[in-house]
């Protein structure tokens, strides 16, 4: 856990320019912040959503407080274990039989153009969006969520435009033919229950974009970062073949322990908070921004036991919590889609490895999401030899 260091005094133009963040870098501290009432969201671009949008219309991502605690009661029924076990593990388990059988007919793919298609198969069936094709929802998905490019005015300004013609496609091909057959005729799904809530269309699309980005983005990353570790472990792959569902999960678990999709959250604190850890007490001013650094909290050998910085399917779990320890977050914004992702991971990878002869050609390019803090790995090539 740092601190930034103050000096003696300052002047009135010292005052005025914004505090450097608190880094924090401890599982106990980490823990400690994501579960306090006084910290609010600060990740992903949240003030700026604040600014334009307003604490009341925002998605559930930027929301804190009882607002943010109702509408996550009011959704957690789409994601508990036992609705991910009986209604979507069916979709996951037949899309990766279709997504694998098009690779073996290939003898070639892009590893994350195969998790991308699952993920969004998924996701869009939680969400609602099922009245518009999944290859081409895919394809607006992909290209609104890569990341900025280039610096300066202009970049800044065509990154604008382009976001908002994204987010126009995407409005217009997926969102509003779903709002559309749910007013007709409401399901079991986000929309549906947006829709009852009285949301406006708006305020739909802003909710499908928010959960696009955690549902299919994320889960996307996890895929082909746990690929890459089954393919170049061979001993860990033939245990992973092996094992029944709750040792997979194990180890996809260790996997995104160590290789968090998101490597930093913030939050900022709406009044002075006290907090306690391993490295004692700590008093975070108001209106400070904190960073906690995913990857550090989870290699803490206080939480991950001996050698955390090694792969260990057989690390003790911690008797409360997850063993990815802060992999999808702690407190009440911890990822509802937890079960979800670990799923589609088992589901599809079990299917893939399972291919003979299937090898890594090439290795995919690994950059950073500025909005996001989250990795992301593109261009990995797979073959059937």
């Amino acid at each position: 856990m740092t601190a930034p260091a103050s000096s003696g005094g300052s002047t009135d133009a010292q005052r005025s320019e914004p505090s450097p963040a608190i880094r924090i870098d401890s599982f106990a501290a980490a823990r400690a912040v994501l579960r306090s009432d006084a910290m609010r969201q600060a990740g992903f671009n949240a003030e700026l959503v604040h600014r334009f949008i307003g604490p009341r219309h925002a998605p559930v991502l930027y929301q804190d407080g009882e607002p943010h605690q109702k509408q996550r009661s009011a959704t957690a029924r789409f994601f508990t274990p036992r609705v991910v076990a009986t209604r979507y593990c069916t979709l996951m388990e037949a899309t990766s039989r279709e997504l694998v059988a098009q690779f073996r007919a290939a003898r070639r793919a892009r590893l994350d153009d195969l998790s991308l298609t699952l993920a969004v198969a998924v996701a869009a069936d939680i969400i609602g969006l099922t009245n518009s094709p999944r290859d081409a929802m895919a394809a607006r998905l992909n290209r609104f969520f890569t990341a900025p490019t280039g610096h300066g005015s202009l970049a800044t300004l065509r990154n604008a435009v382009f976001g908002q013609l994204r987010t126009l496609a995407f409005h217009w091909c997926d969102v509003r033919p779903a709002i559309r057959a749910r007013r007709a005729r409401p399901r079991e799904d986000v929309i549906s229950h947006l829709i009852a809530e009285g949301y406006s269309n708006r305020e739909i699309l802003t909710e499908c974009l928010t959960y696009g980005a955690a549902g299919m983005a994320t889960t996307r990353e996890f895929i082909v970062m746990a690929a890459l570790r089954l393919f170049e472990d061979d001993a860990l792959r033939a245990r992973f073949l092996a094992a029944g569902e709750p040792e997979r999960m194990t180890i996809l678990e260790e996997v995104l322990r160590l290789e968090p999709v998101v490597s930093t959250l913030k939050r900022r604190t709406a009044c002075a908070v006290t907090i306690e850890s391993d490295a004692g007490t700590m008093t975070i001013p108001d209106h400070s921004l904190v960073e906690i650094d995913i990857g550090a909290a989870n290699r803490d050998e206080a939480a991950a036991g001996a050698c955390p910085h090694q792969l260990d399917p057989d690390r003790a779990r911690p008797a409360k919590g997850s063993a990815s320890l802060m992999s999808f977050g702690d407190g009440p914004h911890r990822c509802p889609g937890a079960s979800v992702a670990l799923h589609e991971a088992a589901i599809f990878l079990a299917e893939l490895m399972r291919v003979p002869g299937v090898r890594l050609e090439r290795r995919p390019t690994k950059t950073i999401n500025p909005v996001s803090s989250g990795y992301e790995l593109r261009d990995a090539v797979i073959v059937v030899e």
